[in-house]
């Protein structure tokens, strides 16, 4: 492979990975938006379960240090205009992305529909599992996640609640973009015995059937 291949490459991969960026930061603001307008994001048509209240405390305490840190660096930046600006702008740029990622957790939540499973994690994970392809699912307390070939974890305050197998695999795709496939999907629920009871029972519909 020739240098300017290679460096042809590089670019895309630059490319690529900032428009990655930017769509994240869209869909980070589109969240905000629709959390200060008491809206959720893609539950028309199924049954929403939360995920964001073991990490709220979390999220609105690291937004307050972040404050804290705001306030110190414009008292320390006062003599110095420009650099005082740019930094205050950061600082609370930074602010405003922390409590963006609580917003898309909570307006972005599992959903379950007569069709299938929808698991989400804030504006990173959007994974639809067909009704026909869930083997199994049960309610599964785990606090520790080992990297495995074909399972995917989705852990929120280091713990899942709820483990789903597959009959056959589902293509997950990163933030990235990288794709594979995975036959187990492990994920919290703050409602996690419902979540199970209501994706066990028999959906509403001609075509469907209930999971065993």
């Amino acid at each position: 492979m020739s240098r300017r291949t290679e460096g042809e490459g590089a670019v895309g991969a630059a490319v690529r990975v900032g428009w990655a960026l930017v769509r994240h930061e869209a869909r980070l603001m589109a969240s905000l938006a629709l959390w200060l307008a008491r809206r959720t994001h893609g539950t028309g048509g199924g049954r929403a379960f939360g995920y964001a209240r073991g990490e709220a405390a979390m999220m609105f305490g690291f937004a307050f240090v972040c404050v804290v840190e705001t306030v110190a660096m414009s008292a320390l930046l006062a003599g110095w205009p420009t650099v005082h600006a740019v930094v205050l702008f950061l600082d609370v740029y930074t602010v405003v992305l922390v409590v963006a990622l609580y917003a898309a957790s909570v307006v972005r939540p599992h959903v379950v529909t007569p069709d299938g499973l929808r698991v989400r994690q804030a504006v990173h994970v959007d994974l639809r599992i067909p009704r026909e392809r869930i083997a199994s699912v049960r309610r599964e307390l785990r606090m520790t996640h080992a990297t495995a070939e074909g399972e995917l974890n989705l852990a929120v305050g280091s713990r899942t609640t709820v483990t789903v197998e597959l009959a056959e695999p589902v293509a997950h795709r990163s933030f990235l973009g990288r794709e594979r496939h995975v036959r187990v999907v492990r994920f919290h629920a703050d409602d996690a015995d419902g979540l199970v009871r209501a994706l066990t029972s028999a959906p509403q519909g001609p075509a469907g059937h209930a999971v065993p």
